[in-house]
């Protein structure tokens, strides 16, 4: 039985999780029947093909195969990454996983620029079925999408923590207007039951030939924001979404089935879910039309909220430069958000909107981040499961990856027309992945760290020959065996050494949560180290972890390197690490007790 909690949990995760998957039905079916006629056999392929395409890819991929992966309870392309590389032996193979996070990643962000703009924009097409709005122009329609969405990221900075009790029951009422419309039209044909029979969906495809497995790009929609199960599980707990997604599967799958019966009716259908509400209850249907907005606005918030995290993981996990985050919520430290990736998202989604102006075009620009997405998700599982010898999941998940691959290898048809958009908005996370993560290798080479033996001679020397400044000073060292250059810099070379200096370690664990503080070693007189543990999903305090420590710095000094460089790539990380914040501003240290030293580097 179930109690208070669980239906609390359920509900939640319904509105948290299920936003994007349960707004697909908007479309999906609409977008589809606008490349195929829509004679019994097509419509009862398509569904079967939809039907099983939810089965295999959200729930044997994410919700059972994926779900049983996690990390302290977290998900992600992240966790996989942090699963399989103890697992691995060979350098080559784990610089292959790196590759594959990054890429992951990068798709998900054009997964974050496309998912708000078709869900807004497909909604508010619904217009044009209301008496006096039927000849609304294109142009209306965007411009009043683009207002939708520059509500909803300027909102963003606000927090979503005081309207977020409402998502759930506004998404259940969702699915239940969708599950119950969907049911009518099942009741008065009956016959589109036999869809849930896979051999429709086989057999659509062998009769189809490519025009049949080039569709499979379409039929996936349905599919758009499955990845968010395994994505969310750390944030909500894998049983409340496990026990959502049985609910959402029910709505959607009477709700596909009742479109595809409607469509069997009324063949020259075009915005199907929505002629379908106004054709069976047409007072009805402006109330539906208001929800089924809200019900997109929730969507493109879950996936906004989820790029926050997404980039600061990358932060944290130093794949992506320092970027300012702000925390929205006095309860939550995980509710963050991040001005540069908000405003660059809003950018970008809007400039999809005016390129495209229509969500059957966009649906064009949709689906192969999708597939990229899963197929990397494939690939990772089933390279776990066959490294922990499970051998029933490791073929079950070689069976799911290559329907992926499948999906993927489908969608490539999309890339002339509007698809090489999602290639475009993955390039550009992924260069500056790729660009950050060398720079700092070759920067870290280029400072030449002193070894620590060295160091604390010179430091044993200068401590007892000088006089110290009283109080306590704050270093950052990165590893202790290692001693950064501005440390030896600001000791030796300018003569400034306090009676009590403490050299700070963060240290990402394997874990995603976790904090912990502590003294380790006493290097010498008046040279202590301090080390915080912490998960690389952590928003993390620092100044009070070292206060509950006891530690009262005076001063807190830190690196900044000015660099030089002749080659091109090198001279665009200078100019991202002078256009983000110090590594101390991320972590929010007091500006006050700050001091810089600067080195200049030649790279």
């Amino acid at each position: 039985m179930l109690d208070k909690n669980d239906y609390k949990g359920i509900i939640k995760s319904i509105g948290l999780v299920f936003g994007d998957i349960g707004t697909s039905p908007i479309y999906t079916l609409t977008v589809i029947f606008l490349l195929t006629p829509p004679t019994l056999a097509h419509v009862m392929g398509i569904l079967s093909l939809i039907i099983w395409t939810l089965v295999i890819v959200v729930t044997i991929e994410y919700a059972w195969l994926a779900m049983s992966l996690g990390q302290k309870g977290e998900g992600g392309t992240i966790v996989l990454q942090q699963l399989i590389i103890p697992l691995l032996k060979s350098g080559r193979k784990i610089s292959f996983v790196t590759l594959l996070t990054f890429i992951g990643i990068s798709l998900l962000f054009g997964d974050g620029v496309i998912t708000p703009a078709i869900s807004i924009l497909s909604a508010v097409e619904g217009l044009t079925l209301i008496p006096g709005f039927e000849g609304t122009g294109k142009d209306t329609l965007v411009i009043v999408a683009a207002f939708i969405a520059i509500l909803l990221f300027a909102f963003q900075k606000k927090g979503t923590e005081k309207v977020a009790w409402v998502f759930g029951p506004i998404m259940v009422l969702w699915f239940g207007l969708l599950a119950v419309s969907g049911l009518i039209n099942i009741i008065d044909f009956p016959t589109i039951l036999k869809a849930l029979n896979p051999y429709f969906g086989i057999e659509f495809l062998v009769e189809n030939g490519i025009t049949g497995f080039i569709l499979l790009s379409q039929v996936i929609l349905c599919a758009t924001g499955g990845e968010a199960l395994y994505a969310d599980m750390g944030h909500l707990g894998k049983l409340p979404i496990i026990r959502a997604w049985y609910f959402v599967f029910f709505a959607l799958l009477l709700n596909y089935l009742g479109q595809g019966a409607y469509i069997i009716a009324h063949p020259g259908a075009h915005n199907v879910l929505f002629e379908m509400i106004f054709h069976q209850a047409q007072f009805f249907y402006v109330p539906f039309l208001i929800i089924s907005i809200f019900a997109t606005v929730i969507a493109s918030q879950a996936m906004i909220s989820g790029m926050f995290s997404i980039v600061y993981q990358g932060i944290t996990t130093r794949v992506l430069p320092m970027l300012r985050v702000d925390y929205t919520s006095s309860e939550l430290m995980s509710q963050i958000y991040i001005d540069f990736v908000n405003w660059f998202l809003l950018f970008s989604v809007l400039a999809v909107m005016f390129i495209f102006r229509e969500s059957y075009l966009l649906a064009e620009a949709y689906g192969l981040a999708v597939t990229g997405t899963m197929t990397l998700t494939g690939i990772m599982m089933t390279w776990i499961f066959y490294l922990k010898g499970n051998k029933l999941k490791t073929s079950i998940a070689v069976l799911v990856t290559i329907v992926d691959m499948a999906f993927l290898l489908s969608s490539f048809h999309k890339i002339p027309y509007g698809g090489y958009w999602s290639i475009v908005l993955a390039i550009i996370p992924f260069s500056i992945i790729m660009i950050f993560t060398s720079g700092q290798k070759r920067l870290y080479k280029a400072l030449s760290p002193l070894d620590l033996d060295v160091f604390l001679n010179g430091y044993n020397i200068i401590y007892n020959s000088i006089s110290k400044i009283k109080g306590t000073a704050l270093f950052f060292a990165r590893d202790v065996k290692k001693i950064p250059p501005y440390i030896a810099n600001t000791m030796f070379n300018n003569n400034i050494l306090y009676e009590d200096n403490i050299i700070v370690s963060l240290i990402m664990t394997d874990n995603p949560f976790g904090v912990s503080g502590s003294f380790k070693s006493q290097l010498g007189d008046g040279l202590r180290v301090y080390e915080i543990y912490m998960g690389y999903m952590e928003v993390v305090d620092v100044e009070s972890i070292l206060k509950e420590s006891g530690v009262e710095e005076k001063i807190i000094f830190y690196g900044l390197e000015d660099i030089a460089s002749e080659n091109l790539i090198w001279n665009i990380y200078s100019i991202i690490k002078r256009n983000t914040p110090a590594f101390v501003l991320f972590y929010k240290l007091p500006s006050h007790k700050l001091h810089g030293v600067l080195s200049r580097i030649e790279m």
